[in-house]
């Protein structure tokens, strides 16, 4: 196909197709879950990419000509193709700091953490004991938001064909013009440890690169019949908040849920796992400017945790010794398997 041909139909299935793209998610997930609808925030990262600009965008990644249309491809596709990468459109608060760094720590529990304790606690406490939760008690927060929010997924036809692998990470990060210690070649390193490191004992894990691959992974481990929670939004980073209501929502220690959290990386990707012995609440935090409903989980079972992880460095004690809870930060979600 001649290329402004080609480029001429991308331009014209950009400008129709993204509600057809977003009917195809919800339809995927009205036949898989049990629940009306899913969240908000989740429909809005169905790919906004028509089986149309799909379809053409596949043909040129096959001749591998793709990088001479990357604009193109990552403004439809809304994925992010900067070297840097750095937040943008996270949140409409611009008072506070520059994005926490993100790293490994926050959804790995068998590495140990380098970063200094002083480091840590700045900005809040990434890890708690669920008694310093109360109601009428206060709590530093920790930088809530998502690194890389507003990236879409691709849709699973293309996801499917991108090189998810170290073996292939130079072919990965020139397909989206990614230089070597950037930000985003950071980003990207971090995730695939994640995603291909082994799991710890009695752990299940995932990373879903497609709203398909996140649907199957849910219905596979835990059924149709499932409740969808997440943190409201990112209200109470970097404050110490009072704490309002404390809400069990998930107290069947025998019935694990499903924590999935959000990855920084060039499009959208989950890294979820099920881990035994979690509970789960949903907790007032009374912010500066409003009242946030954050999500928070306590692992009751710290057994096979890296004896140097960062939460035993803050809390004093060692694996098997205590519960652990962090938040659930922006873009995370349990999933909790319903009664019946």
């Amino acid at each position: 196909m001649h290329p402004m041909l080609l480029l001429g139909i991308l331009i014209f299935a950009y400008f129709s197709g993204s509600q057809q793209s977003e009917n195809a998610f919800l339809q995927y997930w009205e036949e898989h879950i049990g629940l009306p609808h899913p969240p908000h925030w989740l429909a809005a990262k169905a790919s906004p990419l028509s089986p149309q600009q799909t379809a053409a965008f596949m043909k040129l990644m096959k001749k591998n000509e793709l990088s001479s249309h990357l604009r193109l491809f990552c403004k439809q596709a809304n994925i992010a193709c900067s070297t840097h990468a750095l937040a943008k459109k996270t949140t409409d608060n611009t008072t506070l700091p520059p994005i926490a760094q993100w790293n490994i720590a926050k959804v790995t529990y068998d590495y140990p953490n380098k970063t200094p304790l002083l480091v840590a606690r700045q900005g809040g406490l990434p890890y708690f004991r669920e008694s310093m939760v109360k109601e009428g008690g206060f709590i530093p927060i920790p930088d809530l938001r998502d690194p890389m929010s507003y990236k879409s997924f691709l849709p699973r036809s293309l996801a499917s064909k991108i090189p998810f692998s170290f073996l292939r990470i130079m072919e990965l990060k020139n397909l989206f013009g990614v230089v070597d210690e950037s930000i985003m070649d950071e980003y990207i390193q971090d995730t695939l440890k994640v995603c291909k490191k082994n799991p710890i004992r009695g752990e299940q894990t995932t990373c879903a690169t497609s709203a398909e691959d996140l649907i199957n992974f849910v219905v596979k481990k835990l059924g149709n019949r499932v409740r969808v929670w997440s943190t409201e939004s990112v209200e109470g980073s970097y404050e110490n908040v009072s704490i309002g209501a404390v809400k069990l929502i998930h107290g069947n220690l025998s019935e694990p849920p499903a924590l999935c959290h959000s990855q920084p990386f060039p499009f959208q990707v989950y890294y979820c796992h099920i881990l035994q012995k979690v509970k789960v609440y949903v907790v007032d935090i009374h912010a500066e400017k409003k009242v946030n409903h954050a999500i928070m989980a306590c692992h009751y079972d710290t057994s096979t945790w890296n004896p140097n992880h960062l939460a035993f460095k803050l809390l004093g004690f060692g694996p098997g010794l205590m519960e652990v809870c962090h938040w659930i930060n922006e873009n995370g979600v349990i999933w909790t398997k319903t009664q019946g």
